[in-house]
């Protein structure tokens, strides 16, 4: 059973459709939880739709911030000055619009080498988490935001890399990004997660997803699971339907 078997899926009409579901469904998750909040973002355009809807008053103003951290799923290892910043695009999208404090945010390092970059971001996941090891009872994400490569890949769990077999570390490199080096969450970090959400729009995306629909695809994303729920949101043209 691959991940799209194993979760449920919420259809929108379109890319700005899925964006509002997605942030309802947040916002509910968020008001219903209690202390600490872990989100693992993700990058792409569909996301930046979601990030500039969750940056306006009806939700800005809805969700409390002070009990939201925000990691990354993965990154590209630039600074976030770079176009092609996962980070950049989320400040510029939501985090200058937003009543955030600033130590709630944990950008991926972009200083020294993406090795010691993966390093010293697993050390801030694991002061997060409180533990030495990751357990099924406790969740180190209560959202992972995921999309979907037409190859299947997601977040930087690209086909044919060493990362794919993965199973201690929580965070690694991935050498060979394209064309930068990339800073990505490993299988058992993804995981470890009340909820798994792959935001998916646009038809380039809808043969993947039938392949991933009939059980075909033996892609990275086929591979993902979660110790609690993995929901796909997708759009019309993503969906086929």
């Amino acid at each position: 059973m691959n991940s799209w078997q194993s979760g449920r899926s919420v259809i929108g009409e379109d890319p700005a459709d899925v964006a509002r579901i997605v942030a309802d469904w947040l916002r509910g998750r968020i008001a219903a939880s209690s202390g600490v909040f872990r989100i693992a973002l993700s990058g792409g355009s569909t996301p930046k739709i979601l990030f500039e809807l969750l940056a306006t008053p009806a939700y800005a103003e809805a969700i409390d911030w002070a009990r939201v951290q925000l990691f990354w799923g993965d990154e590209r290892f630039v600074p976030p000055e770079h176009p092609e910043s996962n980070f950049g695009m989320t400040r510029r999208a939501m985090l200058e619009h937003v009543r955030i404090p600033a130590q709630n945010i944990h950008p991926v390092p972009f200083t020294g080498t993406a090795d010691t970059a993966a390093t010293t971001y697993e050390a801030d996941l694991r002061a997060a988490y409180g533990r030495a090891a990751l357990v099924p009872e406790a969740a180190l994400f209560d959202v992972v935001f995921l999309g979907l490569g037409e190859d299947g890949h997601t977040a930087s769990l690209i086909p044919g890399e060493p990362v794919l077999e993965e199973s201690e570390r929580w965070v690694a490199a991935v050498a060979h990004g394209r064309p930068q080096a990339r800073i990505t969450l490993t299988y058992p970090a993804i995981r470890s997660s009340a909820a798994v959400a792959f935001l998916v729009t646009g038809a380039g995306k809808s043969a993947i997803v039938a392949r991933m629909r009939d059980g075909e695809a033996k892609v990275p994303a086929a591979r993902i699971t979660s110790t609690g729920e993995i929901v796909w949101f997708l759009d019309r043209a993503a969906s086929g339907v």
